[in-house]
């Protein structure tokens, strides 16, 4: 069932709850176009590790509502204020494909002392050193994405709404088109009945109030970070699959190499889809990292 958390500001967060409600809290943000629905694929792996895992719909995507001006600083001050409406002192965050940059953004804002577990998959570090450093590693789509955010935006609107109308209205068009582009692995897990079902309407959820909410978020991605992942020294995992092709390893070897708290984790033959694969063993490092216990306010 969808929840919904108040700002100081006035907007409205909508989260969806698994795992266990009694248990540590983690934080998870979602990949795109993807949005809240996420939490669903890893409802297995968080009750299992007996963690509460929320996933939140970022501004103006799914039914959050938008926010006119989008920031790191600001989103990272959005996830101490949902840990603090639900009674938590300390949590952790975790953050898949365009979920990643925002998991990157908490460790390097957020106290370590309330943010107790960090971990980036497969992140989306299109800006991590500079306006779309990574694009010659980048896929085809993506590469085109990032040149239309930062040099031609109504061309960049233009894609995303395209793609929105794929993923509402034409979902198995939409699943194909993801297939193909990824790994043999990519595709296995994608077969699975329950992914398959969870991954169309995730994909489409996005789009609840349209494109722009996506569209803002992407382009913070692709331009240079207003934070250095350099100066962040804290443990941060960073998962990777080594066959990814979607966010090709390169890029998040990369940060992992220049951020001093990085912990690398890398899956051999493992695809875009590693935090589907492998949940349960990145669970158990967020359940171990936050405690049995959780702490509360």
């Amino acid at each position: 069932m969808t929840s919904t958390i108040a700002t100081r500001d006035g907007r409205t967060l909508s989260y969806l709850e698994v795992g266990d409600p009694q248990g540590p809290l983690v934080i998870h943000n979602h990949g795109g176009p993807s949005c809240r629905l996420e939490a669903r694929l890893f409802a297995n792996s968080a009750s299992k590790n007996r963690l509460r895992l929320i996933c939140v719909d970022r501004p103006g995507i799914g039914r959050s509502t938008p926010q006119r001006l989008r920031t790191y600083a600001g989103w990272a001050d959005d996830l101490t204020a949902i840990a603090d409406a639900l009674g938590y002192r300390e949590f952790g965050v975790t953050g898949w494909s365009e979920g990643g940059p925002w998991a990157l953004a908490a460790a390097a804002y957020i106290d370590p002392l309330r943010l107790r577990h960090v971990s980036s998959i497969a992140g989306g570090s299109y800006g991590a050193f500079g306006d779309n450093w990574a694009a010659d590693h980048l896929s085809k789509a993506d590469a085109l994405g990032g040149f239309l955010a930062l040099r031609f935006p109504p061309g960049f609107r233009l894609m995303y709404a395209a793609l929105g109308v794929t993923a509402k209205f034409f979902r198995a068009t939409f699943v194909e088109q993801v297939r193909k582009a990824v790994n043999d692995d990519d595709r296995k897990i994608l077969l699975q009945p329950d992914v398959d079902a969870i991954f169309r309407e995730m994909s489409a959820e996005c789009f609840a109030r349209g494109s722009d909410g996506l569209v803002r978020d992407s382009e913070l991605l692709y331009r240079r970070w207003a934070f250095d992942v350099r100066a962040i020294e804290r443990k941060v995992h960073l998962w990777q699959g080594t066959d990814d092709r979607l966010v090709p390893a390169f890029i998040n070897r990369t940060v992992a190499d220049r951020m001093p708290g990085a912990v690398w984790h890398a899956v051999e033959g493992a695809g875009h889809f590693v935090a589907v694969g492998s949940a349960d063993e990145l669970f158990a490092i967020a359940a171990r990292e936050l405690g049995p216990k959780p702490c509360r306010t």
